[in-house]
Parts: structure tokens; sequence; C-alpha cells
């Protein structure tokens, strides 16, 4: 079986590297294509680099651009690169514009398409990412889910053939290197902070960082919180804040540590140890639930409603006094974290799945 794995922003990096060492393990040949939809080195190249990924079989460099701009650049280029290639099946990771170019293409080509990370969905169609997920999905002749209310939603919409609870592939990532970055990450040491003794902050989505209102409501919240924040910059944050000197300006002088990108080493060292998380990351999310941190989403809604229901996660927008509410009250509920996202073990079962997609 030749399978084609497309990739192309971090969260999709990780994801993939446990299905490709299972593949792999279960002599299933893998080609890597990389769309290019986050480019920058920091948010690309360190994963890589980190992960021991595989280097692309092909990069198809797509970069950035508007919406409609750069996913039918992608279909393009994944079109050319799926008539070359013939694989056996496509496989598309989460809710980005790779994943909707890719699941348009090889449902138009009549390519058997598998969708890891199936079947969630946030209720609000604002999101471009809501449409992307839903569209995939039903593009998929496999659904491969990370949850039972990933399954529970696919059924509400008719889809039952072809769905699969496997866990998440991003909790087996995160219990390996999880403890690569115990072992290994010095971040702490150089940032400064101490174990349990800081916030961290993740913000990148258009929502909030393209809106100087909401931007400036956040930047409020964290130089209020009563411990240092890490803030790693994605760089449409920093450009953002580079293009209005009034939100930047509030941030002088505050115990707001503004850092470049970190690897995902690091950034798991930073989860595992943070007092609480703040995020409009639905990635970052998780990987605080799978180590049992407090977190704080920066948005109205998730598309992982179960670490909500558990207690673990809040959510709570972007007002300021709301955001710096919740962190600061922010403690883990006495009860352990329940099993939702599988056993540490969902690759191989992908991997054990996969070849029972129906070839067309």
């Amino acid at each position: 079986m030749k399978v084609l794995t497309l990739v192309g922003a971090r969260p999709q990096f990780v994801k993939a590297w446990p299905v490709s060492r299972a593949l792999r393990a279960a002599g299933i040949t893998e080609a890597l294509v990389h769309s290019g939809q986050h480019y920058d080195d920091a948010m690309s190249q360190v994963f890589f680099d980190q992960l021991g990924l595989d280097a692309p079989a092909r990069h198809l460099n797509i970069g950035s651009g508007s919406h409609g701009a750069q996913t039918g650049r992608m279909m393009i280029a994944v079109e050319e690169a799926c008539m070359e290639m013939a694989p056996d099946c496509v496989i598309v990771y989460g809710d980005t514009n790779t994943t909707l170019a890719g699941s348009l293409v090889a449902c138009k080509l009549r390519i058997p398409l598998a969708h890891i990370e199936a079947g969630l969905r946030s209720g609000n169609r604002a999101m471009p990412e809501e449409y992307n997920r839903i569209v995939s999905d039903h593009c998929s002749d496999m659904l491969l889910c990370p949850t039972q209310n990933a399954v529970d939603s696919l059924a509400r919409e008719g889809r039952v053939a072809g769905v699969h609870m496997v866990g998440d592939v991003m909790y087996d990532a995160a219990i390996h290197f999880g403890a690569v970055a115990r072992e290994t990450s010095t971040v702490l040491a150089e940032l400064g902070v101490e174990r349990g003794g800081y916030y961290l902050a993740t913000i990148h989505r258009p929502q909030n960082a393209d809106d100087p209102a909401a931007l400036g409501a956040i930047m409020d919240a964290l130089v209020a919180l009563d411990a240092p924040v890490v803030l790693p910059l994605h760089p449409r944050t920093r450009a953002q804040l580079a293009a209005h000197a009034e939100v930047a300006d509030r941030l002088r002088g505050s115990k707001v540590l503004l850092t470049a990108p970190r690897g995902y080493i690091d950034m798991l060292m930073l989860e595992q140890f943070a007092r609480a998380i703040l995020t409009d990351s639905g990635g970052v999310q998780k990987e605080a639930y799978f180590f049992g941190v407090p977190c704080v989403t920066l948005r109205a809604e998730t598309e992982w409603t179960e670490t909500v229901a558990s207690g673990w996660n809040v959510l709570v927008g972007t007002a300021t006094a709301a955001i710096v509410s919740a962190a600061q009250a922010a403690t883990p509920p006495a009860a352990a974290v329940p099993p939702l996202f599988g056993d540490g073990r969902a690759a191989e079962k992908v991997a054990k799945i996969l070849p029972t997609i129906d070839l067309l």
C-alpha cells in the first residue's frame, strides 16, 4: 500500500510523527508532502528537525495568501503530486487550508481519503476551520476520530460508514516527547521562570491577533496577571504588534516575556510546568489537558468540548477582566484526568485500520 500524507502546519507535523512511524512498522509506504502553509523555519523546519520526520518527498512552497488564493494554489500543486505519485490513499490531518485542499483533490481524483482528527465541531460557522472540517469529513472515505464526541457528531450528520474511534495521535506524541522535554529542554532556565511560577500564553487566530481591540484586551489581561507570562509570538501576532504600537506599548515594563516561536520540545516543557495556559489554539488546549494543566481558552467556543465538560478548560473570550479572573483562579480539578483521548496508541490503530479503506 502506498500512502500520500499531506501536511502544512506545525500541529500537523506533530500528528504525522507517530502515524509515519506506525505506517513504517506496518510495512506501508508513505510519501510525505509539505504544502508550505507554514513556511517560516521556526514554524516548520524546526519541527521536522526535532521530531526526526523524514524530509518531505515534495515541498509545494505555497506560502501565505488569502484563503481562496492559498487553497487554490494548493489544489493545483497537490493534484499534480497525486497524479504523479499515484497513491492508493491520501491522508489529511485536522482543519487547515492544507486539509481542505487535499480533501477536495483526493475526492475529485477518486483517490480514497482518510481524515485523521475527523468529526470535530465548534459550532462556530464564522471560523474558516469549521468549514474545512465539515467539507473534509464529507469528502472522506475513512474518518479516524480522536474522541467519542467526534464519532457522535458525525453520526448526527449521517456519517456512520467508515468511522473509527482511534484516539488522538497528538496524545501519542505528547507522551513520548513530553518525557524527552523533561530530560533535555533548558527553556525554563533560559527564560528565568520556575516550575509552576508562570503562565504560558499563545495567540494566533485572526479574530484575536488581527483585531486591535481584541488583541489589546488580551494584552491588558496578560499584563495584569499575578505572575510572569511567557508569550511565544506567532508571526501573525508579532506583525500585528509591530503595526499597532499602542497595543505593543502596553507590554512595556510588564512581566510579559516575549519570545520567538519555540520548537515542539520547548513548548511541551513550557506547557507541562505552567501554572495555567491561556490560548486560542486547539492543539495547545489538548496538550494542556494531556499534562493536567488548567487551560483558559481565549475564544467563545471550542472544538474540544470534552476538555470544558471535564472541568480542565474554561472559555472566556477576550474580555480583560474575565481572562484575569479565570487565569488567577485556575486550579486543576481534584479528580484525575479522564482518558478522553485514548490510550496513547492511536497511531498503531490507524496503521492497522488504514488498509481496510475501500480502494476505489
